[in-house]
């Protein structure tokens, strides 16, 4: 069979904050390649040494060809995408895919739009001007042009459908996979975390994560005296956006020195704090996915989640859920799975067999599958 051969934009790697689309992207990349596509990827303009350095972050050297870059930078090329439909990137290959809402023109050929939720349209409070500029115009423009439509849920694929005009018929779910890099043995004796109970975060701090929910819970157990003798919060993950007034000064200032942020991490050192926390917490009040609690259930952590669509459905039953937004019931979460290890190694060994039914490999035969659909409609 000859193989597909797609042009892919992985810009999104080179975002000071490429967060969980960024490592769809960069798996979606490593997996085609696996299955014997023929991947084309492109980026915008940057020097060649910061797209080499990102594609080797990304564990992609020796998958595929450097990105190609084009003559426009990000802002300017996304713009230029949604608006006029140029530059074109679908030369020398057989399908196109955005895995994000930059969208660029069809070029003569079928266009595939990887839309991971519709939070934009649901809270564009939590998005920048820039944001929500951007995120309608990629909208529009998959709505004008995508052939197909890939998402990682069927919570977000009833969002998308409910909320956007991107309609049923074109709807694919492909969920996501998960794969941890070896942990690093010295990564919890270098943040000070060896043999101490933790919770952990990972993530993008911006508006929809309620970071802050998780904040104000740990600052209430200390200040009751609810949680295990030197127990600490981890923050870790990407700047993200608007998040100046994220945290509640009042309960950074209980938390002090037990509040460890740790900004972005190597993927074995993601790897070591997920198998060493005591608890992962995730408290969101909208995701399309979920990755992170993904992640942390493959590396055996107990998860507490919120209780919305999209993390019920990837959780499985396998994460203690927690209304989004309340303090109390997040404490009380928190407080209960610090303090009982039997019902923390319950939820682990849940955990470990729901992550169990997600993979990569899977995502990318889907998506293939998805690709020939699309080629056949042509």
């Amino acid at each position: 069979m000859v193989p597909v051969r797609v042009a892919v934009n992985v810009e999104q790697l080179l975002s000071p904050s490429p967060g969980g689309i960024g490592r769809y992207t960069a798996r979606l990349v490593s997996i085609l390649a696996d299955l014997g596509a023929d991947v084309h990827p492109v980026a915008a303009l940057h020097r060649r040494s910061q797209v080499a350095a990102a594609w080797a972050e990304a564990g992609l050297q020796g998958k595929a060809p450097t990105p190609r870059t084009l003559a426009l930078p990000r802002p300017l090329l996304y713009d230029a995408w949604h608006l006029v439909g140029w530059p074109s990137i679908s030369g020398g290959v057989d399908i196109v895919h955005a895995p994000s809402l930059a969208v660029p023109p069809r070029g003569g050929k079928p266009l595939v739009v990887s839309v991971h939720d519709a939070g934009p349209v649901l809270f564009p409070q939590a998005f920048s001007a820039r944001g929500r500029w951007f995120h309608a115009q990629g909208l529009r423009a998959a709505a004008r042009r995508a052939d197909l439509v890939i998402t990682g849920s069927q919570a977000a694929a009833a969002e998308l459908a409910e909320h956007t005009q991107l309609g049923t018929s074109r709807l694919r779910v492909v969920p996501y996979g998960v794969d941890l890099a070896p942990a690093d043995p010295s990564a919890l004796g270098r943040f000070g975390l060896a043999g101490a109970p933790y919770v952990l975060w990972v993530g993008s701090l911006e508006p929809r994560k309620a970071v802050g929910t998780l904040v104000a819970a740990m600052a209430r157990l200390l200040r009751g005296g609810a949680a295990p003798a030197g127990t600490r919060l981890v923050l870790a993950g990407y700047a993200g956006w608007q998040n100046a007034s994220l945290l509640g000064a009042e309960d950074l200032a209980q938390l002090g020195p037990a509040l460890l942020r740790l900004g972005q991490l190597k993927a074995a050192e993601l790897s070591a704090l997920y198998a060493g926390a005591t608890v992962f917490a995730f408290p969101s009040r909208h995701e399309g996915f979920g990755l992170p609690v993904l992640e942390a259930m493959a590396a055996g952590a107990p998860v507490v989640a919120s209780d919305i669509p999209a993390l019920r459905e990837v959780s499985g039953g396998a994460a203690f859920l927690v209304p989004p937004g309340d303090v109390g019931a997040w404490a009380g979460a928190l407080a209960e799975l610090l303090s009982h290890p039997e019902q923390r190694g319950r939820l682990a060994e849940k955990g470990r067999s729901r992550a169990a039914q997600f993979s990569w490999e899977a995502m990318g035969a889907a998506t293939l599958a998805v690709y020939r659909e699309a080629l056949g409609g042509s």
